[in-house]
């Protein structure tokens, strides 16, 4: 593959963007996944960069040699759009004084490697440490605060690309809560903020204050409830390696409920039960209808034809224990109840009350669900098989938030059996089969294949899609690119302009 870097802009010390800078990152992200595989969030073991024999650049031109041929559509989405150019010749060094180094040379990379990664652990430095001042954007950072995450940027006075930035300050400010923002929005401290889905019936205000404002579901956003299927406490592993135990917990999900709920979506949602959008070009066969819908009549009947006796509000146990037709399933003893812990996200608000609302449909399925909320970081760094295994039995089910499968969807990354985020360990060849055809294949209808198989075999359990508002006041303008781009962390603000 063969690729040419435009030519228009420089680096900030003055040095051009050339085809090195882009080699330059893929010889860090070797360094680091050969330190460990969680270190570059896009790799999926025996993909980009494992089965690259050559990254070479002329100038502005840059070469790729690979193993494998891949999927057009998922090589420029998936692995091209993430090779974010660096300046190689300012980081190429392993110490703040060090010598320019061979990045090429793998040891030199290594070396590279560990003093950015370390320079990156001094938050407290990132406003004034030399080298995250060489950008190539329109901005760069001026203030960081490492306690709470709020940050400045100011205009790029060395730019050279389109769309200077015609604002002076960007000021990120960081919030404990979504009613916080919203009072600060009330009280017009605000210029840009993202509304929580459940305020969405205060828009009409906002707009009479002086607002407008946008939203939708993310494109390749999917959102779920992930299971782990290596957790033996109380047989949860045996539980969810059955199929009709996941079909019950995913008619415990009132999608269509949750979205009109005042206290959960208040509309600001959308229905979700694969890995693509029902208007995606990749939408699943059986399109926007779900697969398994909230009934709890049906998940009743199949707890029950499954061998379970149900005992609505109280505990439900196996009855009929064995792995034959009518029995609840390898591994499931005479006796065994239904009982899991299941751990949420602090924030948004629409966390905590949809996750409410699913603890208190299983009750009445005599299922119990020990839940509690958690910081989603602290939920990252501990309840992922892959990186945290020691923790496998402290967590069954867990809701952290939306995932973001990008522009073209393929979810090996996710629930492939060696997915790097493949955090409760769900496998199925079949499966893997199909992720592996939507890949390195060239069928058009290999992704909708994966996502028809993914919906209906349940690798997590799907909740609806919040839509992400952003709300912004009238004096501040852009074209619509500008502000359509969600979260706000995709808005484009070297597009923005006052008009007072």
């Amino acid at each position: 593959m063969t690729f040419v870097i435009n030519d228009a802009f420089t680096w900030s010390d003055g040095e051009p963007v050339v085809g090195d800078d882009v080699v330059f990152n893929i010889e860090l992200i070797k360094a680091a996944i050969a330190e460990n595989a969680s270190n570059w969030s896009y790799y999926t073991p025996g993909q980009f960069p494992d089965d690259l024999v050559s990254a070479t650049a002329s100038g502005n031109t840059v070469t790729l040699e690979l193993e494998n041929a891949y999927n057009p559509s998922y090589f420029t989405q998936r692995v091209l759009r993430n090779l974010v150019p660096l300046p190689s010749t300012s980081w190429n060094k392993s110490s703040d004084d060090g010598p320019a180094l061979d990045f090429t040379d793998p040891e030199n990379a290594r070396a590279i490697y560990a003093y950015l990664n370390g320079a990156s652990q001094v938050q407290e430095t990132f406003a004034t440490n030399p080298l995250w001042q060489v950008v190539n954007g329109p901005f760069r950072i001026s203030s960081f605060d490492p306690a709470t995450g709020s940050h400045t940027l100011v205009p790029n006075e060395h730019y050279t690309g389109p769309n200077a930035a015609a604002v002076d300050t960007l000021s990120f400010k960081a919030f404990t809560s979504a009613d916080a923002i919203l009072n600060q929005l009330r009280g017009g401290e605000l210029t840009v903020a993202l509304l929580d889905p459940s305020q969405v019936g205060q828009l009409p205000e906002l707009e009479r204050a002086g607002y407008h404002y946008y939203g939708l579901p993310s494109n390749g956003q999917v959102n779920s409830l992930f299971l782990n299927f290596k957790n033996t406490t109380n047989n949860f592993d045996k539980l969810v390696g059955q199929h009709y135990f996941r079909e019950v917990l995913q008619r415990l999900v009132d999608q269509p409920g949750y979205i009109a709920s005042r206290g959960i979506y208040n509309g600001a949602a959308a229905e979700n039960y694969t890995s693509t959008s029902p208007n995606s070009p990749f939408a699943a066969a059986f399109g926007p209808d779900a697969p398994y819908p909230h009934d709890l009549a049906v998940a009743r009947q199949i707890l029950e034809d499954h061998g379970w006796d149900v005992v609505e509000g109280g505990v439900t146990t196996c009855v009929n224990p064995g792995s034959g037709e009518g029995q609840c399933g390898e591994g499931i003893d005479a006796g065994q109840d239904i009982s899991f812990t299941h751990f949420y996200a602090n924030s948004p608000a629409t966390i905590e009350a949809r996750n409410l609302a699913f603890v208190s449909e299983a009750k009445k399925l005599g299922i119990t669900i020990e839940a509690a909320s958690r910081a989603t970081s602290f939920m990252w760094d501990n309840f992922d098989n892959n990186f945290a295994p020691d923790n496998v039995n402290l967590w069954a089910t867990q809701d952290a938030g939306p995932i973001n499968l990008g522009d073209y969807p393929s979810a090996g990354i996710v629930w492939s059996t060696d997915g790097t985020f493949n955090g409760g360990h769900y496998s199925n060849a079949e499966l893997d089969a199909l992720m592996e055809a939507s890949v390195f294949g060239d069928d058009p209808t290999a992704l909708s294949q994966e996502a028809t198989l993914l919906g209906e075999d349940l690798p997590v359990i799907f909740l609806p899609n919040p839509t992400n508002i952003a709300v912004w006041k009238s004096e501040l303008s852009g074209p619509r690119e500008a502000f359509a781009h969600l979260p706000l962390s995709e808005l484009l603000p070297e597009l923005w302009y006052f008009t007072e």
